[in-house]
């Protein structure tokens, strides 16, 4: 996505922001989220010709860049790895649990294994020694395919809400199995604060869409700088 499409992606965005919560534009709003969400991935996710977010970041990018760690930025010291993981572990347990009150993809198919991870939080309040040993010991290939487990699985939930549905506030029961499960670091609390005060809109909103997009800007910035 050159610098024109991303100003499109955010014009877009808005204007889901703006009908997302009206009922008789329930159709409109969840085929643009679909649309505003494939860019966030690799093409892999519906075959689509047009180059997306992922498939830039991951052009020619080198191991090392994406394990680079600390990185000097203005807005992060962390890894492009850890910016992956981030964004896909908050999807995961934003839509999954939050949302359609279902299980993480994290939890099934012996993710935490195959990925070779240290933890399953969302990885904020990560100590820099944590960052550090994610950074390096993650399953890259493995962390790629996990992410796109989830963002299908965002999908699949999508295309299940019906007109009226994202309005719905999250469902205490539902924050408290997060914190159960460790999804957050005691350091993190707030987060399972800010997520409670959502809707299913709002969630649909950040999580599952401008964080995504906001954390791949972030790891481009890193590719661009380490990488020439």
């Amino acid at each position: 996505m050159n610098l024109e499409q991303r100003r499109t992606w955010n014009d877009n965005h808005k204007r889901l922001t703006g009908i997302i919560l009206k009922p008789d534009e329930h159709e409109e709003a969840i085929d643009l989220f679909l649309k505003q969400h494939a860019l966030l991935y690799s093409r892999a996710m519906d075959h689509s010709e047009y180059p997306t977010m992922e498939d830039d970041l991951l052009e020619g990018i080198k191991e090392e860049t994406l394990r680079q760690y600390p990185v000097n930025a203005p807005d992060t010291r962390n890894s492009i790895v850890w910016h992956l993981w981030h964004i896909a572990r908050i999807e995961d347990m934003t839509m999954n649990v939050l949302v359609n009150g279902s299980d993480q993809i994290f939890h099934t198919n012996n993710w935490f294994d195959k990925m070779k991870v240290n933890a399953s939080h969302s990885g904020n309040e990560m100590e820099t020694e944590e960052v550090a040993e994610l950074s390096s010991t993650m399953d890259i290939e493995e962390l790629l395919l996990y992410r796109l487990a989830v963002g299908r699985q965002t999908r699949d939930i999508m295309k299940s809400l019906r007109p009226g549905q994202l309005k719905n506030k999250v469902e205490s029961a539902r924050l408290r199995k997060l914190t159960e499960q460790g999804a957050v670091k005691d350091k993190a609390q707030w987060l399972i604060d800010y997520w409670g005060s959502k809707t299913v809109a709002g969630l649909v909103l950040m999580p599952a869409t401008r964080h995504n997009f906001l954390h791949l800007n972030r790891s481009m910035r890193i590719k661009n700088k380490y990488q020439r």
